[in-house]
């Protein structure tokens, strides 16, 4: 089996150390991470989505609906 790299060293990713992917401790430790990253991401594209949309951008879409309107 290939070995894991451990995700511990943030700063210098050259200087990972393998991780038997057989312990099961390591193994919980990673799944933590992947659902709290998982999380950081679900809180943050949730932000953006609920963010008004600018005026300026609702501004273009009228006029481009007015042309798209004229056209028709």
């Amino acid at each position: 089996m290939a070995a894991v790299l451990s995700m511990t060293n943030t700063a210098d990713s050259s200087r990972r150390e393998p991780v038997d992917p057989t312990d099961e401790t390591d193994l919980e430790e990673a799944r933590l991470r992947q659902q709290a990253i998982g999380v950081k991401l679900r809180h943050m594209f949730d932000q953006v989505v609920n963010e008004p949309v600018p005026d300026e951008f609702l501004d273009i879409l009228r006029r481009a609906d007015e042309k798209a309107g004229g056209k028709a």
